[in-house]
């Protein structure tokens, strides 16, 4: 059985390991589109948006409603991959065990 101490050392191996994959995550891009590709969405694996691009043709007054619409659909899949990236992310620190509340 192990003691105290190796428990702590483990315990304190694994939160700077976690530290350095949330850095890493801030670096990694992830892309959510939607209309073919008329609405781009650039996210960290922090699940920061970076920018988001529309083509110039979706832009007339006729149309706002479903620009809308395609916005949130892009940013919803950007931060989704950034989720399932984070999560393989983590996966790995924590041997393949889903640990609540990580992200």
């Amino acid at each position: 059985m192990q003691d105290m101490g190796d428990i702590l050392r483990q315990a304190q191996t694994m939160q700077t390991k976690f530290v350095e994959i949330q850095e890493a995550l801030s670096k990694k891009i992830v892309e959510g589109s939607s209309g073919g590709g008329m609405v781009r969405v650039i996210c960290t694996g922090r699940q920061e948006i970076r920018s988001i691009a529309i083509d110039k043709n979706l832009v007339a007054p006729e149309d706002v409603e479903m620009l809308q619409d395609l916005v949130v659909a892009a940013v919803n899949t950007a931060l989704r991959l950034s989720r399932e990236l984070a999560d393989r992310e983590v996966s790995s620190l924590a041997g393949g065990l889903k640990i609540p509340g990580l992200f």
